[in-house]
């Protein structure tokens, strides 16, 4: 079969056909008495063997390989497929987001593009203080889409950088939530510590509330306890049993007391946070430390509950407990007994 007809029956352009022999991958067998090229049916067989892995994504030099390779066995070919594409979806994926993120500003001319770009290039910098500067330099008023600094610091381990990202997320008034919310529900602990982060900082943003009360059931107490945290600042009562749980814990147990007391405020919110606390004081497994912060966290509640309370625990049998609870529930007038 001539090259005219190969090119035809294949789908192959003669010129590429001429382009696989000179490269050695397809060498007609025959050649006519005048010099033309010959192809045989195991040379056309072997042509779509080519056309095969060409469309798997393989270079011609790695067709090349896997045709005369011995070594070159099926399975490294597809591991190595599947590792080419995957890092092309990639890249793919790193422009794709790219090209959102200009979109998302809506620029209305190439210097909203090009400063897009400019705040993209600096985000991705390996330089921690250029990431802090370009968040901060940012001019006053420009236009830049939140999704992009909410994306940036998911990503951010430097303290100091997310901090910035942070400051310039809660100055775009709510927009970001989105992508902190879908941080919230990561399988990267790091990740849904730096989403709760922020969306504390944004409490009052619309969907802030309802992704940090999901945070409230995360089994990492760092994700717990800023989420309570922030919802108890807002009055959310369902981030009490996380608060009293905080001060179980001693993890920032202070703000988590100072905020049980604003929520007991209220009195219905009051017996519930007092009957939490005066349950975990009774616990078999109390040890003193843990007493004595759940004796100071009453000591910030209000009303006549809690100084009763307080009374009582003067004679409790832990003597520090005893102390700090008789330094509030006495006034100097009327010493304990």
């Amino acid at each position: 079969m001539l090259i005219g007809d190969v090119a035809r029956h294949s789908g192959v352009s003669a010129r590429m056909l001429r382009h696989y022999d000179a490269l050695g991958l397809v060498r007609p067998t025959g050649r006519t008495v005048g010099g033309y090229r010959e192809y045989s049916a195991e040379d056309v067989r072997r042509i779509f063997h080519v056309e095969s892995l060409r469309s798997l994504g393989l270079s011609l030099k790695q067709v090349g390989r896997a045709l005369e390779d011995p070594a070159f066995t099926p399975s490294a070919l597809v591991s190595d497929l599947i590792r080419w594409t995957e890092d092309r979806l990639e890249r793919e994926a790193e422009l794709l987001e790219r090209l959102r993120a200009i979109d998302a500003s809506a620029p209305t001319d190439w210097q909203d593009v090009l400063r897009i770009v400019e705040l993209m290039q600096g985000l991705s910098s390996a330089s921690a203080a250029r990431r802090q500067q370009t968040v901060l330099a940012r001019p006053k008023g420009a236009s830049v889409p939140a999704e992009l600094l909410a994306g940036a610091l998911l990503a951010e381990s430097d303290p100091n950088v997310a901090g910035a990202l942070r400051w310039a997320l809660a100055r775009s008034g709510g927009e970001g939530v989105a992508s902190l919310a879908a941080g919230v529900q990561s399988e990267d602990v790091d990740i849904r510590r730096r989403a709760v982060l922020a969306m504390a900082e944004m409490a009052e943003a619309p969907g802030a509330t309802a992704a940090l009360a999901d945070a409230l059931g995360d089994p990492d107490t760092t994700v717990r306890g800023h989420a309570a945290l922030a919802l108890g600042r807002r009055g959310v009562t369902a981030a009490v049993p996380t608060l009293v749980g905080m001060v179980v814990e001693g993890f920032n147990d202070v703000d988590a007391a100072e905020v049980l007391g604003a929520l007991s405020q209220d009195p219905g919110c009051a017996d519930r946070i007092m009957t939490a606390l005066v349950g975990e004081l009774a616990a078999p497994a109390s040890d003193s430390a843990t007493r004595i912060r759940l004796t100071q966290a009453l000591i910030e509640l209000s009303g006549t509950i809690a100084h009763d309370v307080l009374r009582q625990l003067a004679h409790d049998e832990d003597r520090a407990v005893a102390l700090i609870a008789s330094a509030f529930a006495f006034r100097p007038t009327e010493p304990p007994r």
